[in-house]
Order: C-alpha cells, then sequence, then structure tokens
C-alpha cells in the first residue's frame, strides 16, 4: 500500500508542479498563528516531513532556518528541488518513507519537525511515526503538526451535482477500520492524472492523535482548531481578508484544520 501511493505521487508531481493551486507565494500556505506557534526560526534546524513539492519548506528557509525536506516520491522531489532553484533557497531533500527517515538522515537532530495539511492520512502505524519524529528531534525540540481536522476529513471531500450544501457525515471519524482504497483519475488541483492510481488512507482522530504522542513522551503545549483553509473545500466558502476561505457566517462553525505543537 505504501508503494501504491509512492506511485500515485510520482503520477501527480508533475501535474501539481505546473499547476495554479500551487503557484500561491510560499508564505501564503501557512496561517498567522503557525508563525506565532513556532517563534523565531533563525539558525535552527528544520524538518519538514512529508514535504511533497517544498512550497511550505521553501518558506522556512527565507525565516533563516536550516532546512531538510523529507518524501517518498521521488518524482516530488525533482520538482522540489527546482522549485527550491527558483527561489534561490538552499534546501536539502531527502528520499524515503518517513517511517525510514531516521536511517535516511543518518542519525541527525533537528530543533523543529514539521508536517502539515494531508500527511497525517497517509500513516498506517500512528505509533511508530511518533517514535520516529521523536528520535529525529533534539532533546527540547518541538514538533508542530497543522493538519486537516478529523472532523473535516468525516464531512463529505466534495459537492458532487445535485447535492444539497448541507453538511453530514460521510466517512469514518476515528480510526479502526484499517486502510481505506481510493481510484481516482483526477488530483486535487482538478488535474486529470494520467492512467488510474490507486492509493490508501488511514483515518486518525484527534484523541488518538494526542494520545500517542502524549505516550511517546512528548509534551503538548498547544492544540489549535482553526475554521479556515488555504483554498475552498466546497463552493458555499467565502474568503476571508487574509485569502483563505471559511463557510459562510450561516453554516455552522466546524474546525477545518488543527494545529498541534510539543516538545520532546
Amino acid at each position: 500500500m505504501v508503494a501504491a501511493n509512492e506511485a500515485d505521487w510520482d503520477a501527480r508531481a508533475p501535474l501539481h508542479a505546473a499547476s495554479r493551486f500551487y503557484s500561491q507565494p510560499a508564505e501564503y500556505w501557512f496561517a498567522d498563528y503557525e508563525w506565532a506557534d513556532l517563534g523565531p526560526l533563525d539558525g535552527l534546524d528544520v524538518l519538514h516531513l512529508q514535504c511533497h513539492l517544498g512550497t511550505e519548506t521553501i518558506a522556512f528557509a527565507r525565516r533563516g532556518a536550516r532546512v531538510t525536506g523529507l518524501d517518498l516520491s521521488r518524482k516530488s522531489l525533482e520538482e522540489a528541488r527546482q522549485i527550491a532553484a527558483d527561489a534561490e533557497q538552499d534546501v536539502d531533500y531527502v528520499h524515503a518513507n518517513v517511517y525510514d527517515a531516521v536511517d535516511a538522515l543518518r542519525g541527525r537532530q533537528f530543533d523543529v519537525v514539521y508536517t502539515g495539511k494531508g500527511a497525517l492520512c497517509y500513516l498506517p502505524d500512528l505509533q511508530q511515526w511518533a517514535e520516529v519524529v521523536r528520535d529525529l528531534l533534539k532533546p527540547g525540540g518541538t514538533l508542530y503538526i497543522v493538519e486537516f481536522h478529523p472532523l473535516l476529513n468525516a464531512l463529505r471531500e466534495v459537492s458532487l451535482p445535485g447535492e444539497s450544501d448541507d453538511l453530514s457525515l460521510r466517512a469514518d471519524y476515528l480510526e479502526g477500520r484499517g486502510p481505506i482504497a481510493h481510484d481516482s483519475t483526477v488530483t486535487y488541483t482538478g488535474d486529470e492524472v494520467p492512467g488510474r492510481h490507486r492509493s490508501y488512507e488511514w483515518r486518525h482522530g484527534l484523541g488518538e492523535i494526542v494520545t500517542t504522542l502524549a505516550s511517546t513522551g512528548f509534551h503538548l503545549t498547544t492544540l489549535r482548531e482553526s475554521e479556515v483553509l488555504p483554498w475552498p473545500r466546497w463552493p458555499s466558502m467565502q474568503q476571508t481578508p487574509e485569502g483563505w476561505w471559511r463557510l459562510p457566517d450561516e453554516a455552522p462553525r466546524i474546525p477545518s484544520l488543527f494545529a498541534l505543537r510539543a516538545t520532546r
């Protein structure tokens, strides 16, 4: 299943790199609270796990960090290296499964490990991942997760023709049913993927995430829930003055993202 995901992301990478979706500046993908939670990064060693095209990775380099990006997809990293070169930013990219990160990075440790916005759903074993992250951090180092809220994932992914705009639960919030297989010829940028690729995801509830980190020795310092997204998941969403998107005022206020900060 992990090999299938690698092939799927290899197929998506050149489409994403050429899409309008990823044409935004690197800083666009960050909410203000992320920088507030992370604090100054100048001179710190930062690792971005599951970095895909490295669009967010570059933002860390621009803030003075020594940055490494790691991803499962070799094709994604080819695009990431070109994007970093075009931006004149020095980023070290490493091709590896996140579970092999300690060996792939040869025992290096970091001040900050960042992961976010569509990464955790590709982890079949959250406990093993937490142990890897712990080993990648320096003592006192920070793990920062910014991720789609499990409630958002439990609602419909997109509006289909003929559907109402009512929010309704259509998928699991909680973990426990194993992998979810997806067969799709269209990626989330709206581009058609050549051929048919099967990918796999796993559900992780907020309780599972918090408990797993706490039991692995992390000290949780911040947990935020936010109603805004960097792109409109549903047609009814309205753009904020900052350029992100939220449901209209008459809709229920629900969390779209969560941000969790923890220290080793």
